[in-house]
């Protein structure tokens, strides 16, 4: 299986070509390690950082930007839009304040980006 990607593990954005033999993968077109671990993850189990906005109750900040504190599986991603969906603040929140534990049952927090007060 022979596959193209472009790594998003820095500003250079190396374009890769990956291909798998019995398991064993050969990664070409990188300008750094990162680009190979970033291949292997991508073609064995793709996470992705989620950012978004969460509905509150405060009539000056309808709403309030979040992101996931760490990576969740990029199939996880549509799951965790729905959870955050049904979120509404009703009480203060700080930067880093844990808006919803265990977003999508991945493990992960999602926490305030910005300032409610």
């Amino acid at each position: 299986m022979m596959k193209d990607l472009y790594c998003i593990t820095c500003p250079s954005g190396c374009r890769l070509t990956v291909e798998s033999h019995d398991g064993a993968l050969s990664v070409e077109g990188h300008g750094c390690k990162r680009g190979i671990a970033f291949a292997e993850a991508e073609l064995t189990n793709p996470t992705r950082s989620l950012t978004t906005t969460v509905r509150t109750k405060h009539p000056d900040f309808p709403v309030l930007p979040v992101r996931t504190d760490g990576e969740i599986p990029k199939g996880k991603i549509m799951d965790a839009m729905r959870a955050l969906s049904g979120v509404l603040l009703d009480r203060p929140m700080d930067c880093g304040d844990t808006v919803l534990e265990d977003v999508a049952g991945t493990g992960v927090r999602v926490i305030a980006t910005s300032v409610l007060p």
